[in-house]
C-alpha cells in the first residue's frame, strides 16, 4: 500500500502514470495552518508539464473510454476501496495541509465516499435511445459516449471530495483526466488521487496531477486545447477567467463559484433547532465553505433572543490548533484569507453594527498572531455592510433583522450569488413558500445551507455559477450525444 503520511515523498507531478519531477526542478512549501511550519514540499509545474499531462491524457483516452462499463465500474469500486482503506492518513492529511479538524475530515471521507459511490454506477447509466423519425423508412439512434478529456481545477478548503465528485465521474463515463488542485492544497486535492489510483487497474494517463501556482499554470490549464470539459470550482473572480479561457476552446465550463448564503428564521421557528443549525452552517471547517450561511435574516420578533443563542454557541465552541483533538474551529487557510475577513468585520463595526464576540485571533501555543479567528457574531447589520455583502469565507456569523415574509425574501435575494440557504419555520408551507421566493440553486429548510449528496443534481445561479454536479446532471457535463440515423427503404428526395 502507498504511503500517505504527510512525511511522505510529495515532491513530484503524476504524468502518464510516473512520478516525475518538474521540469524547473522547482518546488512549493505546504504549511500547516495550525503551526504555520512547513511540512512538506510539492512540485512546481511548469506549462511544458501541463502539456505533457494533456498529452498523455489525450492519447490514454480512446483506449479507457472502450473499455466496458463493468471494468470501468470495478476501477472506481477499487478507487473506493483504496479511499477506504486509507481514511484515518487522509483525515490527519487534512489536518496537516489544510487545517481541517476531525469532524472536517470524517466530513470529507463521507462526502468523497458517497461522490465515488455514485460514480461507480454511471457506467452502466450512460444508455443511448432511439427516437422516431419523420422521414419513411428512417431509424434515429442516440449513442451517449465519453467528451474526451476533463479538466479538474480543485479548490483548498474541501479538497477530497470536492475533487472527487469530478474525478470519479468522469473516469468512470469514460474520460481521461488532467487534475490541477489548489496551491494550498496540492496533496489532499490532487497528488493523494494520483497514489490511491496506482492501487487499482487504471491505465497509465487516464489520471494525471500537475501541482503548480495558479499565476504560473492556471491559464495554461484552462485554455488547453486538448480539454474538452473543465470542472472548476472556487471564486466567481477566478471562475469568470477559467471559463472565458476555457470558452476560447469550446470546453464546456462546469463552474461552482462562491456564495453569499442566507439563513432566514422566521418568528415561528424552533430556535434552538435553528440555532443548532446556525452554530454548525456558520462555524464548521471555520466557515471555510462555498454553501455556508454568510447571513443570518432573522424575524425581528425572536432577533434578540436569536443573537443570545448564537453567541452562547459561539463561545462554547473550542478554538484552536486542528492537532487537539478537542479543538472545532481551528486555523484560517493563510494570511490573507485571515485578514481580509477581519477586514470586514472592522469596517461593518464602523459601520454601525455591534461585535457580540469574537472579531479577532486565538493565541495558539501562546502565539497571539495565530490563523486561528475566534467564533464571531455581529447584530444590528444591515445586508450593504461588508461583512454581509461580501461571501466573508470565516466564522462569521453577521444577524440581520426582518419585519415580514417580504422583506426577509428581499433580503436573502439581495446579492449577485445564488448558491444555497436555509429557512427555518414552524409552518412548513410558510417555510416552503419562502424558499420558492429565494433565488438560489438550493434550499434547505428547517436545516442549514452546508448539504451535498452526490445522487442529487448540485448547481448555482448568477455569479455562483453555471453547469450542474453530481449523479446525471454533471454526467451529461462529460458526455457527448451522437445521432446516428440509418434509412432503411429508399427515400424521395424533392430532386
Amino acid at each position: 500500500m502507498s504511503d500517505l503520511s504527510i512525511d511522505a515523498a510529495w515532491d513530484e507531478l503524476y504524468v502518464d502514470g510516473e512520478w516525475r519531477a518538474s521540469e524547473s526542478g522547482e518546488t512549493i512549501a505546504v504549511e500547516d495552518p495550525s503551526t504555520r511550519e512547513t511540512v512538506t514540499e510539492v512540485a512546481a509545474a511548469t506549462e511544458a508539464d501541463v502539456d505533457a499531462a494533456y498529452e498523455a491524457a489525450a492519447e490514454a483516452q480512446a483506449a479507457w473510454g472502450e473499455q466496458p462499463p463493468a471494468h470501468r465500474q470495478e476501477v472506481v469500486q477499487q478507487f473506493l476501496g483504496a479511499l477506504d482503506a486509507h481514511s484515518e492518513e487522509i483525515i490527519e492529511l487534512l489536518e496537516y495541509e489544510v487545517g481541517g479538524s476531525a469532524i472536517m475530515g470524517e466530513t470529507s471521507i463521507q462526502i468523497a465516499s458517497d461522490h465515488a459511490s455514485e460514480a461507480a454506477t454511471l457506467p452502466r447509466r450512460m444508455k443511448g435511445e432511439h427516437a422516431a423519425s419523420n422521414i419513411p423508412g428512417k431509424e434515429n439512434q442516440l449513442q451517449v459516449g465519453p467528451k474526451g478529456v476533463v479538466t479538474v481545477i480543485s479548490p483548498w478548503n474541501f479538497p477530497l471530495n470536492l475533487s472527487m465528485r469530478a474525478v470519479a465521474p468522469a473516469i468512470a463515463a469514460g474520460n481521461a483526466v488532467v487534475l490541477k488542485p489548489s496551491t494550498n492544497s496540492p496533496i489532499t486535492g490532487g497528488l493523494l488521487f494520483a497514489k490511491l489510483l496506482e492501487e487499482t487497474d487504471l491505465p497509465a494517463g487516464v489520471v494525471n496531477v500537475v501541482t503548480g501556482r495558479g499565476s504560473e499554470i492556471g491559464d495554461r490549464v484552462a485554455s488547453h486545447p486538448e480539454s474538452d470539459v473543465v470542472a472548476f470550482t472556487g471564486s466567481t473572480e477566478v471562475g469568470k477567467r477559467v471559463a472565458g479561457l476555457a470558452g476560447e476552446n469550446l470546453a464546456v465550463p462546469a463552474m461552482e463559484l462562491g456564495g453569499n448564503n442566507a439563513h432566514v428564521v422566521t418568528a415561528d421557528a424552533d430556535l434552538d433547532r435553528a440555532l443548532d443549525a446556525a452554530a454548525f452552517g456558520s462555524f464548521v471547517h471555520q466557515g471555510q465553505v462555498c454553501i455556508s450561511i454568510n447571513r443570518h435574516v432573522v424575524h425581528e420578533d425572536v432577533y434578540d433572543e436569536y443573537v443570545a443563542g448564537l453567541v452562547e454557541r459561539a463561545e462554547s465552541l473550542p478554538a484552536g490548533s486542528v492537532h487537539d483533538s478537542e479543538t472545532i474551529v481551528g486555523p484560517i487557510i493563510d494570511e490573507s484569507q485571515r485578514d481580509e475577513m477581519l477586514g470586514y468585520v472592522e469596517e461593518t463595526v464602523d459601520a454601525g453594527a455591534t461585535l457580540e464576540t469574537g472579531g479577532d485571533t486565538v493565541a495558539v501555543d501562546g502565539v497571539d498572531d495565530s490563523l486561528v479567528v475566534a467564533p464571531t457574531v455581529l447584530s444590528g447589520v444591515t445586508n450593504d455592510m461588508p461583512v454581509a455583502a461580501n461571501e466573508h469565507f470565516g466564522p462569521i456569523a453577521p444577524v440581520i433583522p426582518f419585519s415580514d415574509v417580504d422583506e426577509a425574501v428581499a433580503i436573502a435575494n439581495d446579492t449577485e450569488y445564488g448558491l444555497s440557504g436555509a429557512v427555518h419555520s414552524g409552518d412548513l408551507g410558510t417555510a416552503k413558500a419562502i424558499a420558492d421566493r429565494m433565488e438560489t440553486g438550493n434550499v434547505h429548510i428547517n436545516d442549514q445551507p452546508i448539504n451535498d449528496e452526490a445522487h442529487v443534481p448540485f448547481s448555482g445561479i448568477g455569479a455562483s455559477g453555471v453547469g450542474h454536479y453530481n449523479s446525471d446532471a454533471f454526467l451529461d457535463e462529460i458526455t457527448e450525444t451522437k445521432w446516428i440515423s440509418i434509412q432503411h427503404e429508399p427515400r424521395e428526395y424533392p430532386f
